[in-house]
């Protein structure tokens, strides 16, 4: 059994390293060519979140074999430039104001400023990743690839009360779970591990992905400010989520067609209306049942490494994920 300060320490020890290859990386940029765009994009990429991509490229590198963990660095700040690129994206399409408690890119400097520093750290992302064997660049090229195809077919079903799971699942594996199978799978390669080993490892990011969606899915409905989550952002701007699509599934008649005009003229005066046609579909019970079943297996996955202090970290940080404030 792992204590709770042991994984802290643990947890910490990796992800002050990377910090300090992350301020590196933006002070070499600051006095380069790219001073211009590393200005405009430095302050939401020193402004902290969770860095859990770089931190499981890291100790799925360990875990794995590998023993430099400076030989996956510029893997694990692949994973973060590409992901804070796509937040600078996102905060555009979805008119955000603040992003890590900091005003947004777009909002403080302009939409074409804001596109030139997303644009920018995809770049740079993409330079650190492409260091490595053919491989591992062509996972990442992929995961790039279904990045946009999930965002473009989530901008299809803003608002669709046809949306199905399996829609919903195309969408979150392109935007949010490609990205953490594709560093898990990737870091296994470059500790050198066998194809067999990187896939199991892309199972495992494949199931941790998901169930990191699903726990937002919850907190966007059951908000807490102190995450820095406001409740129902997702319901204002439309987008489908699982516990939605749920209740929409289950529900007939009369009460389907109540959840439908609530979600069709949301307003914050209406969330009593909402959650309680969603705790009458089921609809949060069964959410966090399939976030159980997403860690279940990804836990079940990672069993089957042998065992290392990293393998028992990545296990505990799953399981964190799992138990935020849902």
């Amino acid at each position: 059994m792992v204590s709770k300060l042991s994984v802290k320490r643990g947890i910490q020890k990796r992800l002050n390293v990377f910090e300090e290859e992350l301020e590196a990386l933006v002070q070499e940029a600051i006095s380069s060519k790219g001073a211009p765009a590393m200005d405009l994009a430095r302050d939401v990429l020193l402004a902290g979140g969770k860095r859990l991509r770089p931190l499981l490229a890291i100790l799925t590198y360990e875990a794995t074999g590998g023993r430099d963990i400076h030989e996956v660095m510029d893997l694990a700040l692949s994973s973060e430039l590409i992901h804070t690129a796509t937040l600078i994206h996102d905060d555009i399409y979805d008119q955000a104001r603040f992003r890590r408690g900091r005003p947004t890119i777009h909002s403080s400097h302009g939409l074409a400023h804001a596109i030139i520093a997303g644009d920018y750290l995809f770049a740079l992302g993409f330079s650190k990743g492409g260091r490595y064997d053919l491989d591992v660049v062509d996972m990442i090229a992929s995961s790039c690839t279904n990045i946009a195809r999930g965002e473009l077919q989530q901008f299809n079903h803003i608002g669709d009360l046809t949306t199905t799971p399996e829609d919903y699942y195309s969408i979150i594996d392109g935007k949010t779970v490609g990205p953490f199978a594709t560093g898990t799978a990737s870091a296994a390669l470059v500790a050198g591990a066998s194809k067999e080993v990187s896939e199991m490892m892309y199972d495992f990011g494949t199931e941790f992905g998901r169930a990191f969606q699903l726990v937002d899915d919850l907190l966007d409905l059951t908000g807490d400010p102190e995450m820095g989550k406001p409740r129902g952002t997702d319901v204002h701007e439309g987008k489908m989520t699982l516990p939605l699509i749920h209740a929409l599934t289950i529900l007939h008649g009369s009460e389907r067609e109540h959840l439908a005009d609530v979600l069709n003229n949301f307003s914050d005066d209406r969330w009593n209306e909402l959650t309680s046609l969603l705790e009458l579909s089921g609809s949060f019970s069964y959410t966090r049942q399939l976030i159980q079943n997403h860690v279940d297996r990804a836990l079940e996955i990672l069993s089957k490494l042998p065992p290392s202090n990293a393998k028992d970290l990545i296990s505990e940080v799953a399981l964190i994920s799992r138990n935020r404030r849902v």
